[in-house]
């Protein structure tokens, strides 16, 4: 059955030693500082961490930043799935073949749901595909360039916090009852993870907020009750 697809991505910043070097070469120090000595002190104390912190947000900027986890639940069922590695244009090509198993004549009737998938996760995809010249799937090229509100998108933050406002995943699941996904991890801890060759924690986070966020949809669109008691995957995670 077709109808509602759970998504979430894990990113991590950028990797490229050229976009690094290009990062570095926009860094500059405080306007407050004027003196050609304190200049000079900061470049030499100061710009490596500044230009870290810079490379760090990438993480969530689809320009330079890298697909690691695509979690999905094709069928709302209870039972997420994710395609992940660090060869992103594999990644990507793997998922347009995951979302081909929709046939054709339910594309359009099929919503993409997710938590700031509007804002962040549709967008990075999108992205994504075209900087490594991967034609997005029809399924994601139509969403991510839907509004938050429209038919084929259900953003799960944008619904109950209203437009232009957040919550978190975890408060939404603290709200609606339903036990947290995010244990000994969070989306700023990915990049670090990954580095340390913890991918494979790294999807486990992922599909738990996968199913979080399908469990919170549900509620949200009043096919579940509350006090209901959740499903699948989500039971045998034992948070």
């Amino acid at each position: 059955m077709y109808g509602a697809i759970i998504l979430d991505i894990e990113t991590i910043p950028a990797t490229s030693t050229k976009i690094a070097e290009w990062i570095a070469s926009t860094i500059k120090p405080p306007a407050t500082i004027k003196l050609p000595a304190s200049i000079e002190k900061w470049h030499r104390e100061s710009k490596a961490e500044a230009v870290a912190e810079a490379i760090d947000k990438t993480g969530l900027d689809g320009s330079f930043g890298q697909v690691v986890c695509i979690g999905y639940d094709l069928h709302d069922s209870g039972a997420p799935e994710a395609v992940y590695g660090l060869d992103e244009p594999d990644l990507l090509t793997r998922f347009n073949a995951v979302l081909d198993t929709i046939p054709r004549n339910m594309h359009q009737a099929t919503t993409v749901v997710g938590h700031n998938v509007s804002g962040f996760d549709l967008r990075f995809l999108f992205q994504r595909y075209i900087v490594n010249g991967i034609r997005p799937h029809a399924i994601i090229n139509s969403a991510s360039k839907a509004k938050p509100l429209d038919a084929n998108v259900y953003d799960t933050m944008t619904q109950f916090a209203g437009f232009g406002n957040k919550i978190s995943l975890d408060k939404l699941c603290m709200a609606l009852g339903i036990p947290t996904p995010k244990g000994d991890m969070d989306g700023s801890m990915v990049g670090k993870a990954v580095a340390d060759g913890r991918l494979l924690d790294v999807v486990e986070y992922c599909k738990r907020d996968v199913a979080a966020t399908r469990l919170a949809y549900r509620r949200m669109t009043f096919v579940d009750s509350p006090g209901i008691k959740s499903e699948c995957f989500y039971d045998e995670l034992a948070f």
